[in-house]
């Protein structure tokens, strides 16, 4: 690879375990990415702590700079604390990160089925996540605003439907609640079939299978048949839920990847906390970093082949029959490099 055209990286440890499990992660991407440009950032409880900020404009000007970040961890005070505001919310609100990428795939050892293969498209920016609530009455009554805008839907749909092209994935399932919210979501799923209406596959004309689902039955779904979903598309409250859910299939939250994806820039996350409770141990499982990593190679840089490799690395560690022996962070670090 020429260095010249090598992908540069923003590293963004933060809190807790993200400060041993993104080193890890940068320690597998520099080995199947040699020429990998790493600039390095900070953000979060503790940068708050010591900047008055959670994401100093610093390190937002470093994430665009590179097109490309890697977060690990914040921590949140169990308190309100004036002038806080959390760090990856701020981050995806700030970069314009509008789509939420959760892949779920049946891991050797760790899933409880073999064949599921899903991925959790959620709109990552409005929604009830706008933050907008306030009290009415005197304070007897709280009220939450949820936004949901036709460029919004459109932006997460195109996202959506780009994805499955380059994946060769053919069914999309909508999920909302429009019997119930039939302004927002239906203004949501009618959006969506719009951007996918009469569009297809591939070169041979094959189209998408289209469905939706309630939420409701969504999440009855998720729970006794897993294997029948291949793309959800929902909005950004049900798709945290149901990513979250649909986790347990592939290993749990602590082996969980995801992808904060805009337009021309993205910040890849372990979906796992900071995890104070054995931060600074060096036992904290790298994998969900690493398979973070690997979803920045297959569709920010456009690296299939490298993010197969890291991927085939992490399953081929959790066969292995020394996997339960492996109980450090460094430990599970060498094994996928030797998986390599």
């Amino acid at each position: 690879m020429n260095p010249v055209t090598a992908p540069r990286l923003c590293v963004i440890p933060g809190d807790g375990i993200g400060q041993e499990v993104i080193p890890a992660a940068v320690e597998v991407l520099t080995a199947v990415i040699p020429h990998l440009h790493i600039v390095t950032a900070e953000a979060g409880w503790g940068t708050f702590e010591r900047c008055g900020v959670s994401v100093p404009e610093e390190t937002l000007t470093a994430v665009r700079d590179c097109g490309a970040g890697l977060f690990g961890a914040v921590s949140s005070p169990s308190r309100q604390v004036a002038g806080y505001r959390s760090a990856i919310l701020t981050m995806r609100q700030e970069l314009d990160l509008y789509a939420n990428i959760r892949p779920v795939q049946s891991l050797p050892r760790v899933s409880p089925r073999p064949d599921v293969d899903m991925i959790i498209v959620r709109e990552n920016t409005e929604g009830l996540y706008v933050g907008r609530e306030r009290w009415v009455d005197g304070g007897e009554t709280a009220v939450a605003e949820r936004h949901i805008t036709r460029r919004a839907s459109r932006r997460i749909a195109q996202k959506a439907l780009a994805l499955m092209q380059c994946q060769n994935r053919r069914k999309l399932t909508i999920v909302h609640k429009a019997n119930v919210l039939p302004l927002t979501d239906g203004l949501f799923r009618d959006t969506v079939r719009e951007v996918f209406n009469g569009t297809q596959m591939d070169a041979d004309g094959r189209g998408f299978v289209i469905d939706e689902l309630l939420v409701d039955v969504a999440a009855l779904k998720m729970v006794a048949a897993p294997e029948s979903f291949d793309v959800i598309i929902t909005t950004n409250l049900f798709g945290d839920i149901l990513s979250d859910a649909a986790a347990h299939w592939g290993g749990g939250l602590g082996l969980a990847a995801s992808l904060n994806w805009g337009d021309g820039v993205a910040l890849a996350e372990p979906v796992h906390g900071s995890a104070p409770d054995i931060a600074g141990k060096g036992i904290a499982n790298p994998m969900a970093a690493i398979l973070s990593g690997a979803l920045l190679a297959r569709y920010v840089w456009g690296m299939a082949e490298v993010a197969e490799r890291m991927e085939t690395a992490v399953a081929h560690t959790l066969a292995h029959e020394t996997y339960p022996q492996l109980t450090t962070t460094q430990a599970i670090t060498h094994s996928i490099l030797a998986s390599l």
